[in-house]
């Protein structure tokens, strides 16, 4: 018999899923600029900022897991979603084998990370070493727990972009760095 209980995950993601019926395709994906001054996406997560929760919720749809960090006023996070995810060709596939949670570098909500650690945005960039925005931070299950597998510090140039993408949606972390990796792909 089916668990009765809802989690708020679960009811969110019903609502969110029968608004998304009823807008046109063709309305869908876009990016906004929040009040916070940041560029996102309307297919990102809506998280409660609890990191383990999404990242199971990610692994239960045999999703990739990922962290954007984004500052207010940088121009290469304007262009990430403004210029690179208005293409198809480089948003279809990401939007289609992840699950991206959006976090402000400077910002005071409060995260509980993958390791349990509850920090601000501002103070878990920090601790994680976020120099740059937009940066993606990737992560998968190793050895039971989830571990970061790949970073893009910045914005790489379009077929790099899109190849880190595949690199991690395939596993191919696992295996070889991304240069090695890279360089068998003709760069994407």
């Amino acid at each position: 018999m089916a668990d009765p209980t809802l989690s708020r995950r679960h009811l969110f993601q019903a609502s969110a899923g029968l608004a998304a019926a009823l807008i046109p395709a063709s309305a869908q994906a876009k990016a906004r600029l929040g009040d916070d001054g940041l560029y996102t996406e309307d297919w990102y997560v809506d998280s409660f900022l609890d990191l383990p929760e999404d990242f199971a919720a990610a692994r239960g749809k045999g999703r990739g897991f990922a962290l954007q960090w984004s500052q207010r006023g940088c121009i290469y996070c304007k262009e990430l979603h403004s210029a690179y995810f208005a293409d198809p060709a480089i948003e279809t596939p990401i939007r289609e084998a992840f699950d991206i949670v959006h976090l402000d570098l400077f910002g005071a909500r409060e995260v509980t990370f993958l390791d349990g650690a509850r920090l601000t945005e501002k103070a878990l960039g920090q601790r994680e070493r976020i120099r740059a925005t937009p940066t993606f931070q990737f992560f998968a299950e190793v050895d039971g727990k989830p571990k970061e597998v790949a970073r893009m510090p910045g914005l790489l140039p379009r077929p790099e972009f899109s190849a880190l993408f595949r690199y991690v949606a395939e596993g191919a972390y696992a295996r070889e760095p991304f240069d090695a990796w890279l360089g068998k792909q003709g760069k994407g």
